[in-house]
């Protein structure tokens, strides 16, 4: 058990390094191609904190940990808007731009219900089990394009964007791009093989290790850029991180895997872990909306709802 546990932290270090590495090499290669740096951010950078999750899924649904998939991308949302931004509006109030109130976070919580309604085929669908299908992934991705045309659209609107010199050669940028990629696959195979066997000694359910054991450590990207952020009073950085994150995860890190490989029938999820996934968006949004900002009275409510939620996690 102990090799089990020293493997998942090397695991985790190789997928965090290796998104770091991923980034800055994919960053530099767009930026030798000419691609605007405001669609760099949005894309590749979004990605990157995200490629850690899309890693983990790939590798857990290619060995069948059906439920690990699930979990992973449930798991990181809600640890993005209740930990990570409750931690951020804790440190400092954040302003949130009339733009992100109007657009950016309606699509959040539609790509969270999105999820929620496709999964719920005995209650919505008069089916025998609750699955995401290959066609459901398709759909899935389908909405991603809705968010990358938004995305292209925005970068189109800025018009005085000025050409930056590439951080590395083309050259070097490729070989980050490899090396980044290579952590990343490393790391999602020990994070995988290593979750699943700590699950089956200590007796838990994969539902379990997911959200709490892998949700965390996938998450730790996010959490770093979201704390530093703060403390720079980053504000746009920080909300665009955790919103681009949040719909990557779910588009992109369940969305490809299943398209690719097929459906999936996770065994273990509960009620409450859908109802807070869903929730947790509608939190951030109506916190949003009523006044452009989450302040720390709110930010504190986000964590006493995730201390709940994770305590519940192993009572239910």
């Amino acid at each position: 058990m102990i090799l089990n546990i020293l493997l998942l932290i090397v695991g985790f270090i190789l997928l965090i390094k290796g998104a770091d590495v991923f980034v800055d090499g994919a960053s530099s290669t767009a930026q030798n191609f000419k691609v605007s740096k405001m669609l760099i951010g949005l894309t590749i950078v979004a990605f990157g904190t995200s490629a850690p999750e899309f890693a983990v899924s790939m590798s857990a649904l290619a060995s069948g940990s059906t439920d690990m998939v699930l979990g992973n991308v449930i798991g990181s949302n809600i640890l993005n808007i209740l930990l990570i931004l409750g931690i951020a509006a804790a440190i400092k109030p954040i302003s949130i731009k009339d733009n992100t109130v109007k657009k950016e976070l309606p699509l959040t919580l539609l790509i969270s219900t999105l999820l929620v309604v496709l999964f719920l085929d005995i209650s919505l669908g008069n089916g025998s089990t609750n699955q995401i299908t290959r066609a459901d992934g398709i759909v899935i991705l389908l909405f991603f394009s809705v968010f990358l045309y938004y995305l292209i659209t925005l970068t189109k609107q800025r018009k005085n964007t000025k050409e930056e010199k590439p951080q590395f050669k083309l050259g070097k940028s490729l070989l980050f791009v490899l090396l980044g990629l290579g952590g990343i696959i490393l790391g999602s195979n020990l994070v995988v093989d290593n979750a699943s066997d700590l699950a089956t000694t200590l007796g838990v359910s994969e539902r379990i290790v997911s959200l709490t054991i892998i949700a965390f450590g996938t998450s730790l990207p996010e959490l770093v850029t979201t704390v530093v952020s703060a403390k720079k009073d980053e504000q746009d950085l920080l909300v665009g991180n955790i919103i681009g994150s949040n719909i990557f995860n779910v588009c992109v890190v369940l969305g490809i895997p299943v398209a690719i490989f097929g459906g999936i029938t996770p065994s273990s999820f509960q009620t409450i872990d859908l109802i807070v996934l869903v929730g947790s968006a509608l939190l951030l949004f109506i916190f949003s909306k009523t006044s452009k900002r989450i302040n720390k009275v709110e930010g504190y409510l986000m964590l006493i709802t995730f201390i709940i939620y994770y305590a519940l996690i192993f009572v239910i």
